[in-house]
């Protein structure tokens, strides 16, 4: 069973509630890293878990929730062996997987409604990574992050 880590601050919370339960019903093992209300908070640490569970490989993939999207990438992509993006449309999602082979996808609450979260998961999951030209791009990028202290 596919194992996601998934976390929001508290913008992303109610998108992040009806995403675990629908992700449950698709069969996928869910662990909840947070936040647990919609009380202010900040992302950074959250972010980091979601993160950390998927470069450690405690989950299979992550997702991540915020108002944009932006903070959550920003901190999910300090961690060795994350890919995570932004993804605004169904376009972005599978983009991010056939060429990227992104293992977190970052959702904005502000522009996304569970309707269209569903639709781009779906797709998120079922794109495997396009390999030739994109393998040798994601190459790229291990080769860069592995130079990192």
């Amino acid at each position: 069973m596919t194992k996601i880590a998934i976390g929001s601050d508290h913008g992303g919370y109610e998108l992040k509630k009806c995403i675990i339960e629908f992700l449950r019903q698709e069969k996928y093992q869910v662990e909840d890293m947070g936040t647990h209300s919609k009380d202010a908070c900040d992302y950074p640490m959250i972010g980091f878990e979601v993160a950390k569970a998927v470069s450690d490989g405690k989950a299979d993939r992550g997702i991540l929730i915020c108002k944009t999207g932006v903070g959550m990438a920003i901190i999910a992509n300090k961690l060795r062996g994350i890919r995570a993006a932004a993804c605004y449309d169904k376009e972005m999602a599978k983009s991010s997987r056939e060429h990227n082979d992104c293992n977190i996808i970052v959702l904005a609450a502000n522009y996304t409604n569970i309707d269209k979260a569903k639709e781009m998961l779906k797709l998120w999951f079922k794109t495997e990574h396009a390999g030739d030209r994109h393998e040798r791009r994601v190459k790229q990028i291990k080769d860069i992050e592995s130079k990192l202290k």
